[in-house]
């Protein structure tokens, strides 16, 4: 085994989140370590589009964290934000039916109470928001909060800036074991070294579930998984995040069953990202013909214009799904020194910003900007 490795905080996750947290954690002035079992980044991160949204969510502890994480993006994080191309683009969700366009209004109107940006858009304002979207749309919302970033930039730069704040990064390392005895955790074990730590921070992704079993609690994440279509670059199409009104109720189901709801962007590359699908086929990773079908023609059901346009890549991944659609966050009651940050399914990028300075908060023993109860570990309904 190489050398042991002290330290006052270790992570387990090299994702966005994990990178969050260990920034925020080093920032803070712990000692922090950072282990992976590959490449930082190279998990759900590296397979998502990087939306920064709140437009997706409906009134409660989710909106809560995605409210708070745009103040993190827009202001704690504001001066690097040009090293992941952070783009304040805004969002346009649109409705093909006066059925959903009630059903957007209603949620636009609950959000707005909640102190999100949004404002109604009708038919007759979709061409000056977005010029390519196909016309007969009944209507649709505005957020001007929404934001993009470069998800694997993202990574390397918050762990670089994790680094200059003293963090160490030892990717490659799978914890197979978490040391607690007693009862209370001591640091992990990879194959190559121990690493002493009184607080363990399972940011694992889709595999935050292993990491608690070695630990001995239960936290069901599940992976779902997702797939993306790249067109070609482009000379500038799409102004803003769009996506259909039936986007947000695919999202909160508990459905199995492959699912999709055209979502599409552009980037500062020129290419278009095309999504979006998910379903829980487990650790699937063939690809699937079906799905990338469904995103082609949901991205032309938005944008015909994109029929003349090649696709030149797919990618796919699986995003940490909870059974209740919540986040888990904070101190595990049943395990002291045993904390979690994870199971955010597709916002994990947009809201890592807020889950690392909250846990960065908690860590350090200062009071937390949002209430961490909701996303309790233990919490009823999530574990038997």
């Amino acid at each position: 085994m190489t050398g042991d490795v002290t330290c006052e905080v270790a992570v387990v996750g090299a994702g966005a989140v994990g990178a969050a947290t260990a920034y925020f954690a080093a920032r803070a002035g712990l000692r922090v370590v950072v282990l992976d079992r590959g490449a930082p980044g190279g998990g759900t991160s590296s397979a998502g589009e990087g939306n920064v949204l709140v437009s997706d969510k409906d009134t409660g502890p989710e909106l809560d964290l995605a409210r708070y994480s745009q103040r993190v993006w827009r202001e704690d994080l504001a001066e690097h934000g040009h090293h992941w191309e952070f783009e304040a683009k805004g969002g346009v969700v649109v409705a093909a039916s006066g059925r959903s366009l009630a059903d957007l209004r209603a949620l636009a109107a609950r959000q707005r109470a909640a102190g999100v940006a949004v404002e109604d858009a009708g038919p007759d304002d979709l061409p000056g928001l977005e010029p390519e979207l196909r016309p007969g749309l009944a209507g649709g919302a505005y957020y001007p909060e929404d934001a993009q970033v470069q998800p694997a930039l993202l990574v390397a730069h918050l762990l670089r800036l994790a680094r200059a704040h003293g963090a160490r990064v030892l990717p490659h390392e799978p914890v197979t074991a978490v040391r607690a005895p007693g009862g209370r955790v001591t640091g992990v074990r990879t194959p190559r070294r121990r690493v002493h730590a009184p607080a363990v921070v399972n940011a694992a992704g889709t595999w935050a579930g292993e990491v608690a079993a070695l630990a001995g609690v239960e936290v069901p994440v599940l992976p779902r998984r997702g797939f993306v279509l790249v067109t070609e670059p482009l000379p500038p199409l799409i102004r803003h995040k769009v996506y259909a009104a039936e986007y947000v109720g695919d999202v909160g189901s508990s459905d199995a069953a492959l699912q999709s709801s055209p979502v599409v962007e552009g980037t500062p590359a020129g290419t278009v990202l095309i999504g979006s699908t998910r379903e829980r086929v487990g650790f699937d990773r063939r690809p699937s013909r079906a799905a990338l079908a469904r995103l082609a023609r949901g991205a032309l059901e938005l944008f015909p214009a994109l029929a003349q346009v090649r696709a030149i890549r797919a990618y796919h991944g699986f995003r940490p799904y909870c059974p209740d659609h919540l986040p888990v966050l904070g101190p595990d009651p049943r395990l002291p020194g045993l904390w979690h940050a994870g199971g955010h399914e597709g916002a994990g990028i947009g809201l890592s910003a807020g889950t690392g300075l909250l846990l960065a908060q908690a860590l350090t023993g200062a009071p937390t900007a949002l209430d961490l109860a909701p996303f309790a570990p233990d919490r009823k309904g999530l574990v038997a």
